[in-house]
């Protein structure tokens, strides 16, 4: 499919310039809008989690913090859009039917991040969230886990740093499953543009359904030429092996499923969504 609105959730993090920088060169490559959404925090959500046990002043004292800490956040991410897009000549405008150049917008809203991003999602080609920062527990994402379990879109994890290219060179994480079966639809229009294009498989992740060679031949109907990697886990991981077999191919996008075991079980025992995200330095596009 090809993208014509690219949601970019922002919350002010140190990642948040570089998922600028990557959504818009995606925007570049597909004339392309951006949306850049902040969600503040709702002040009045702090009451319920204040406990028993709290005055009314208190109370309304941690809601008057809150309510400053989420201006100052949202004043801090507004200036940050504002000056790159400036630096990078984008035009800053709505939404127009007719582009033959990228444009971007900002729009801030108050509310829980999680419920209004899913939703403005389910509206958008692609959602680009930023790396989750190094210090921070990968599962904790709100934006990210809520594009992939209740929009039904694509989203794509940005690199910590800017990335040099995106989609020249593109891989398909394949394991058989409807997860990476999504992952290919999403990438079908990537690839059709890519210079190269690799199918990433492995004994130890393939699960029960159509092979590598199956896609291959698939690919092949839409004319795309897919070279087919073989890869093995490495230390005892496949999600490393994954990625070291796409830093071998030079990759520049990567396109997989996410979650093929449910997440609580990645959480627990760890697993190839989780290690992907964790460790990933180049975009992954990721379905469910």
């Amino acid at each position: 499919m090809a993208i014509r609105k690219i949601l970019l959730p922002l919350t002010g993090t140190a990642a948040g310039e570089a998922a600028l920088a990557t959504a818009l060169m995606i925007a570049r490559r597909w004339n392309a809008h951006v949306l850049a959404l902040h969600v503040r925090v709702d002040s009045r959500d702090v009451a319920p989690l204040a406990g028993e046990g709290l005055s009314g002043a208190m109370i309304e004292e941690m809601m008057s913090a809150t309510e400053k800490e989420s201006a100052e956040r949202a004043h801090a991410v507004r200036t940050m859009f504002e000056q790159f897009v400036a630096r990078h000549n984008v035009e800053v405008q709505e939404a127009h039917s007719v582009l033959d150049h990228p444009t971007s917008s900002f729009a801030a809203v108050t509310g829980r991040e999680e419920d209004i991003v899913a939703q403005q999602a389910r509206l958008a080609d692609l959602t680009v969230v930023p790396h989750p920062d190094s210090g921070d527990d990968v599962s904790s994402s709100d934006a990210l886990h809520a594009v992939l379990f209740d929009s039904g879109r694509p989203v794509l994890i940005s690199p910590r740093s800017i990335p040099p290219s995106i989609g020249t060179r593109v891989c398909l994480a394949w394991n058989g499953t409807a997860e990476s079966a999504s992952s290919v639809t999403a990438a079908m229009d990537w690839m059709l543009r890519a210079e190269a294009v690799a199918i990433l498989t492995a004994e130890g992740y393939q699960r029960r359904g159509p092979g590598a060679p199956d896609l291959a031949a698939y690919l092949s109907l839409h004319g795309i030429a897919a070279e087919t990697i073989t890869f093995r886990a490495v230390g005892g991981s496949v999600g490393a092996g994954l990625l070291a077999a796409a830093t071998d191919f030079r990759c520049d996008l990567l396109s997989m499923g996410a979650y093929s075991h449910s997440r609580l079980r990645q959480l627990i025992l760890g697993g190839v969504t989780r290690h992907v995200l964790e460790n990933a330095a180049l975009p992954v596009m990721m379905n469910r």
